[in-house]
């Protein structure tokens, strides 16, 4: 089952690992990241962040969709974190998803802050509006006991 999906750039960092794992009473995080299966580095990094007691899988954004899809997740109490939403849009679309936590995004020449974590090209909130069209759940937090802010709110 799953009980959360998160953008943050970051990935599996203490506040996510801890506070939005036990919130959300995960039992398993995947990270579903392309660039991290390829990158020994940052696959090491993220496993020394995992909680003690939670299953970590990190997989491509293809093997994600297949995992999802397939049913082979439905025995953990699931939580997926990509880093961009572009990642984000592709799983709720192919995966069919319809809940969405924008926790942190980089600031960049290209980005337009949106809250105070969250920075979006103009594509990304073209993705975020179409998601929200759909009636998809947006929504901005950075740790667990924030106060929720709907994307629809602030774009």
């Amino acid at each position: 089952m799953l009980v959360g999906l998160r953008v943050d750039h970051r990935l599996l960092h203490g506040q996510v690992a801890f506070s939005w794992t036990s919130a959300l009473g995960a039992d398993c995080i995947l990270i579903a990241n392309t660039a991290v299966t390829n990158d020994p580095l940052r696959k090491t990094a993220i496993k020394m962040a995992k909680p003690a007691g939670t299953k970590l899988v990190i997989k491509n954004i293809e093997d994600s969709i297949k995992s999802l899809n397939s049913g082979v997740t439905d025995k953990y109490k699931l939580f997926v974190i990509v880093e961009s939403v572009k990642d984000a849009y592709e799983l709720m679309t192919k995966a069919d998803i319809h809940a969405l936590t924008l926790g942190g995004t980089k600031a960049t020449s290209e980005t337009k802050n949106i809250s105070k974590a969250v920075n979006l090209t103009d594509e990304e909130i073209s993705l975020v509006k179409e998601l929200i069209e759909r009636g998809d759940d947006i929504e901005i937090r950075m740790v667990s006991t924030d106060k929720k802010i709907l994307a629809k709110n602030v774009l």
